[in-house]
């Protein structure tokens, strides 16, 4: 039933940006497999663990994590708001790491999950990535916590455009704007120089020629009261919440294992290394998602 190899005294990484961790052994195992046997509407929560398994890096993982790699510090809404130097920085940035970033494919948890979604055991996916993952595939109700980065706004007024669409314009008015780099950051960016920053040419609204902004929930921003209280009504419909690889450190992830647990619902916890909820979740398991998740989809779908 339990393909993985068990190397219960050793911690391993076999991806560059997963963090080292225990294998999980047969106990772990049956342990997510009764919870999962025993309620029949998952609200599944995901976070910057399960992608790292496709080669995006998260921002916290100890030792292969972007904050332990660089000194770099995610964006923050009030300065992309202020400051055009800010968002011709991250343009820039977004502008070459676009196309690696959107060539990322799906890894097994994604695919695991898309099979319980298949068996009717998942309602709803709430994922606090931007990178479509789940659509690519193939999941049908997945709420973006955080936004997405396959969308473009105006910060103005209603106009918005596909990223790729973006991409081809973007393009045009930057035509020599080249780098080499070597690892893209979890929101699609990555690290230029600042002559290069300075050349390019920032995107602007075609209506209003306000500021364009992808849709994501940059830091020090909130996030949409409707989408919070779809996201509330989620948790109210479904049995049971299984986190996968999050740390639950983001207020806006934390609280939906808080709701549930005031609603007297279960909630399961798989991911590499502590959370924030540990102390109140009904089962923790501290090992890599991928590892462990297509065997147990795998034995509850047959």
């Amino acid at each position: 039933m339990f393909n993985v190899i068990v190397r219960q005294k050793h911690f391993i990484r076999q991806i560059a940006f997963v963090p080292a961790y225990k294998p999980p052994d047969e106990k772990d195992f049956q342990k997510l497999r009764n919870f999962l046997h025993k309620h029949d509407k998952f609200l599944i929560l995901t976070g910057a663990g399960i992608s790292t398994e496709s080669g995006i890096p998260d921002y916290r993982s100890e030792e292969v994590g972007l904050y332990a790699r660089s000194n770099h510090k995610p964006i923050q809404y009030q300065e992309f708001v202020k400051y055009p130097k800010v968002r011709q920085r991250y343009w820039a940035r977004n502008f070459v790491g676009w196309p690696k970033f959107s060539s990322v494919q799906p890894n097994s948890t994604h695919y695991a999950i898309r099979e319980l979604e298949k068996v009717g055991k998942v309602t709803t996916v709430v994922t606090q990535n931007v990178d479509r993952l789940h659509h690519k595939a193939g999941s049908q109700n997945v709420i973006e916590l955080h936004g997405t980065g396959y969308i473009v706004k105006c910060m103005n007024c209603p106009y918005e455009i596909d990223r790729f669409e973006m991409q081809e314009i973007l393009l045009k008015s930057n035509p020599s704007m080249q780098s080499s780099f070597n690892m893209i950051r979890p929101d699609g960016d990555v690290e230029l120089s600042k002559e290069q920053v300075e050349r390019f040419r920032t995107p602007l609204c075609p209506v209003c020629e306000g500021p364009l902004k992808p849709d994501i929930i940059f830091f020090g921003d909130n996030v949409p009261k409707e989408r919070v209280e779809k996201v509330r009504n989620q948790v109210s419909a479904s049995d049971a919440v299984f986190v996968l690889g999050s740390s639950l450190t983001v207020y806006s992830s934390y609280r939906i294992v808080l709701q549930a647990k005031e609603e007297n619902k279960e909630v399961a916890v798989l991911n590499i290394g502590p959370t924030r909820a540990d102390n109140i979740v009904d089962l923790k398991i501290s090992t890599k998602c991928g590892e462990i998740l297509t065997d147990l989809t795998h034995s509850l779908c047959t």
